[in-house]
């Protein structure tokens, strides 16, 4: 007796993927200002930079805001013709070919990492600050840093969109009370009246100007990371590159606004004594005085809650990274699940999350300080790493569009790439020389966290060849455009 043919079995479901056509300029402009932190950046870091430089700091964020501008002219030129979602490192594959992507990818993961876990530092650090200026009470920064983990880690779960509403709300909170202090001093006329004397030739070609600019371009870390969602932005050929230019518009004239207004507070004339004899209450002491106790109160609290918004915007572009990389295989394939109902990559971040856990109770196991040590010790060489991806970025551009086909200008091309890597080598420079301004550290310290940067990126070049050899389908593979993309220009095959 013959048995009649089985049907065939019902296909599997479609594996469910991040949640395409959510963002919208706004939302990506969003995620990167608030992974800049403009509140903390202000009132930890400004300060600094006026004792340093003088009344000329203002012009300093200026400058910075200027350089990465013109880097942006290329990136975003870039990003019509690369519609991989790996960021730094697909360009950087596009233009210099898989070994200098496979050493970018994996100095991309430090430096996103390492942005991130230091400033659970930071969170616990901030929150002791907090409590004791408001309830005049001590508490323990582990259990708090732990706490945002947990936090983080709950709010990366959720869905793109929910996160973008997040820090919609943190970020404007964290920017109206700084121009609330600057309306209260700009209303009051200052000290000694209103003056433009931070954009003086001579108050700006000051000696400490080289660490104003270090400065400045560690406030603006995270910028770049637009081209990281550009599977789940709308319309990301248009998108992505107006949300890197709001953003590093906004950035650096938003810094330049507010640090002019704190020196106007003082005066020309006092204020660098008053940033050297109180560099953390600067700011608290301003508002206080043309705003209110009250609104000094508040900027306590807005301070964490910043703080909050710069991990999670981090940990959403960590994700990210860590999915791309899972998709190149690269990385375990379990990291690279994404949950069926919120589309977001949860074991990605559950993973970030676990190594940031392990970091921070390593640190305080310890005994080490949370914002001298875990803050400025492990974001040092993040900063670094994500400096030196954008001055890889910029040579890829140039060499990309020399080989392609393209009917783009050679302003864009060529003046802007040229101009860039100049720009950013100079940048990064500084900030290796000045290193000890943010790591607090000696010398012995620096040297290891400075060489980080370097040997993680000759570890993901040596990775690359010895793919080509072992695995040699992974290989050819690694940031290959995705099916279903048309890429602006035609290129040889990427080395």
């Amino acid at each position: 007796m013959s048995v009649p043919p089985q049907p065939p079995p019902p296909p599997h479901p479609a594996a469910p993927g991040l949640r395409a056509g959510t963002l919208t300029t706004a939302d990506i402009s969003f995620f990167v200002v608030s992974a800049a932190a403009p509140l903390t950046v202000m009132a930890g870091v400004a300060p600094i930079a006026i004792m340093l430089g003088g009344i000329g700091a203002p012009a300093g964020y200026l400058l910075a805001g200027i350089t990465l501008t013109v880097f942006a002219v290329g990136f975003t030129t870039m990003s019509r013709h690369v519609g991989h979602g790996g960021g730094f490192y697909a360009y950087i594959t596009r233009g210099l070919g898989r070994p200098a992507g496979m050493g970018a990818a994996l100095l991309a993961m430090l430096g996103y990492n390492g942005m991130e876990i230091g400033v659970y530092g930071l969170l616990g650090s901030a929150s002791q600050d907090t409590a004791l200026a408001l309830f005049g009470v001590e508490i323990p920064w582990l259990p708090v840093s732990l706490a945002g983990l947990v936090l983080i880690w709950y709010l990366g779960y959720r869905s793109i969109d929910f996160g973008a509403k997040v820090l919609g709300v943190l970020l404007v909170a964290e920017t109206g009370i700084l121009l609330l202090l600057a309306g209260g001093v700009l209303l009051d006329g200052g000290a000694s009246g209103l003056t433009l004397d931070s954009f003086a030739p001579a108050n700006v070609a000051v000696p400490g100007m080289a660490a104003v600019l270090a400065c400045a371009f560690a406030a603006f870390t995270g910028f770049e990371s637009t081209a990281i969602y550009r599977r789940e932005a709308r319309d990301p050929r248009r998108t992505i590159p107006r949300a890197t230019f709001i953003a590093v518009a906004f950035l650096g004239l938003f810094y330049a606004f507010i640090v002019w207004t704190v020196i106007q507070a003082y005066g020309s004339d006092k204020v660098v004594q008053a940033a050297t004899d109180d560099a953390g209450g600067l700011f608290f002491a301003a508002i206080t005085t043309y705003v209110g106790g009250w609104a000094a109160d508040l900027m306590h609290v807005l301070i964490v809650s910043s703080v909050i918004a710069s991990l999670l915007a981090f940990h959403n572009a960590i994700n990210r990274y860590t999915l791309s990389l899972t998709e190149e295989g690269l990385l375990p394939p379990v990291l690279g699940r994404i949950h069926p109902r919120h589309r977001s990559p949860y074991l990605a971040g559950a993973a970030q999350t676990a190594v940031g856990a392990v970091v921070v109770a390593g640190f305080a196991l310890a005994g080490a300080d949370p914002y001298t040590q875990l803050l400025l010790w492990v974001n040092t060489p993040g900063m670094i790493g994500l400096m030196a991806l954008q001055l890889l970025a910029a040579a890829a551009v140039l060499c990309y569009f020399r080989r392609a086909r393209h009917q783009e200008g050679v302003w864009r091309t060529v003046v802007a790439p040229v101009a860039a890597i100049a720009l950013l080598g100079a940048a990064l420079a500084l900030v290796t020389a000045n290193v000890e301004l943010f790591s607090g550290a000696g010398i012995g310290t620096n040297i290891v966290l400075v060489s980080l940067v370097p040997a993680v990126f000759v570890l993901g070049v040596a990775l690359a060849l010895r793919l080509r050899r072992t695995r040699p389908e992974v290989y050819a593979r690694f940031a290959a455009e995705p099916e279903g993309e048309t890429p602006a220009a035609r290129e040889p095959a990427t080395r």
